[in-house]
């Protein structure tokens, strides 16, 4: 069995493959087939802990885990062999199969494509063998001319795999028609041949003033628009690569406001989606004092620099908004990073994040101390709460089930434990609350991912991923031509 491939293209960044990937996934397994998602290269600082080659824990962009539980498919590492998690403007941590390689990381970034090549046509080809259809996604745009020689993740990906391609492009941007076919006039023959239909994504209005757009673009290029998919905001699946939605709508009349810290470096933001699914709660992505007034709860999330964000953090004020939001009795909740800048001190001796050679200090809301290791902490966990206190107390007994990224350690700080200063331990090694009950720091991602802790801290229940994965499914079989989603597998 050798699996057809179909391929999501984009024109630019943020046009919309990853949803409409995860769409097409949900759609083909709906007939019954196996499915699979991939895509070779990744960045983004959303991580997700699935099984790695050996059997052991390994980490995948979040968009290929979601889109590969939208296939109903068990997500392995196979699914996106290299991810790229950004540290700096110049400078990515890279994880290959899973697992971090040190020596790609050092290397400059034209010279890894020879290098991760093999792995990624491994990867696919082993996908293929094990599934009925596999759905690939590109990365930005596939007419990069400059990146073209060095290309592992568009059109080099589709020769390989004689993908059926869609490219699509974001309307609401303006000049769609111009980015198609700019697009398809900047690919070779060969790669052209494996365009099968042009999406129109993000549409305002009445569909048939677009014409005769759509028909002048196919007598050019020879290829159809395929679906005009209308502007569609609250579909549910988080945004992809690091982009948030700075929309603060909630739904119903606002009866909590939650503000994430959106450090340059975040990670993980993408479990905070279920959020603006709460009725009532408004969610604020917080860059400045300002942007936290008027908060009930201030989360501070992962970090994939937590050295370099912390300075960021002090630079904008926003670390005295943090401990004066604690000092008035405000919620505070820390999430892995936020959990260790929420602690005493981060001692960082092998140089493990940029800019944390040494010590640097924490805000002190908690009498915690992390020290950074080489080795990474890379698995999913489920675990229940102890008792708690104060703004956290609906958690008290509520199993969690998530995932640890992190080089960090955290423990007691031992001088504090002498002077009677301790953190209450409420989840064992993986999270801890202040005395005053308002201060709570955790390791597990995924909480606001779980049905039972929505239930306990918002008495709410929340749109599940399965009701997300049907609803894309559907929006896409309902605006895209008759037939055109199954002639893309049908075998000649």
């Amino acid at each position: 069995m050798t699996a057809v491939c179909v391929m999501v293209l984009g024109t630019t960044s943020g046009a919309g493959k990853s949803w409409v990937t995860t769409a097409l996934c949900r759609h083909y397994a709906r007939q019954g087939l196996k499915v699979a998602p991939f895509k070779a290269q990744n960045m983004s600082n959303n991580a997700r802990v699935v099984v790695g080659a050996s059997g052991a824990q390994g980490e995948i962009g979040s968009a290929q885990y979601f889109q590969s539980l939208a296939a109903w498919a068990e997500p392995d590492v196979r699914m996106n062999p290299v991810l790229l998690k950004p540290e700096a403007d110049t400078r990515s941590q890279v994880v290959l199969m899973g697992e971090v390689s040190r020596e790609l990381s050092a290397m400059p970034w034209r010279g890894r494509s020879e290098k991760v090549w093999p792995h990624i046509t491994a990867a696919l080809d082993a996908l293929r063998a094990e599934n009925d259809v596999v759905v690939i996604e590109g990365a930005g745009s596939p007419a990069e001319i400059n990146l073209h020689a060095s290309d592992i993740v568009n059109m080099r990906v589709a020769r390989h795999a004689q993908a059926r391609c869609l490219l699509v492009t974001d309307i609401d941007r303006g000049g769609a028609f111009a980015h198609l076919y700019g697009t398809w006039a900047l690919l070779a023959p060969d790669e052209r041949a494996l365009i099968h239909g042009f999406v129109l994504n993000k549409f305002r209005g009445d569909a048939a003033l677009l014409a005769p757009g759509p028909q002048m673009l196919q007598d050019l290029t020879g290829v159809s628009v395929v679906a005009t998919l209308p502007m569609w905001w609250q579909h549910g699946l988080p945004e992809e690569d690091g982009v948030f939605d700075d929309r603060t709508r909630a739904t119903g009349p606002v009866t909590k406001t939650v503000a994430v810290i959106a450090y340059p470096r975040i990670s993980n933001l993408d479990e905070f989606q279920p959020l603006k699914n709460v009725p009532g709660v408004r969610l604020v992505w917080a860059r400045s004092p300002a942007a936290c007034a008027g908060a009930d709860w201030i989360v501070m999330p992962g970090s994939k620099a937590t050295a370099a964000d912390l300075i960021w953090l002090r630079q904008q004020g926003l670390d005295q908004a943090v401990v004066q939001h604690a000092a008035q009795g405000g919620a505070v909740l820390g999430i892995c990073g936020g959990l260790q800048m929420l602690g005493e001190s981060l001692t960082d001796t092998h140089g493990i994040e940029p800019m944390a050679l040494g010590n640097a200090p924490g805000l002190g809301l908690l009498p915690l101390v992390t020290v950074f290791h080489n080795d990474k902490t890379l698995r999913r966990t489920a675990a229940t709460f102890g008792e708690l206190n104060g703004p956290w107390t609906a958690l008290s007994g509520a199993t969690a089930s998530g995932y640890e990224i992190h080089h960090g350690q955290t423990e007691q700080h031992l001088t504090q434990i002498d002077g009677g200063h301790v953190a209450r331990e409420v989840m064992p090694g993986l999270a801890w609350q202040n005395a005053a009950g308002n201060v709570l720091g955790c390791y597990l991602h995924g909480l606001f991912e779980e049905p039972a802790v929505l239930r306990a801290l918002f008495g709410a229940a929340v749109p599940t991923l399965e009701t997300v994965f049907d609803g894309l499914a559907n929006f896409l079989e309902q605006h895209a031509e008759p037939g055109v989603l199954d002639d893309l597998i049908r075998k000649d």
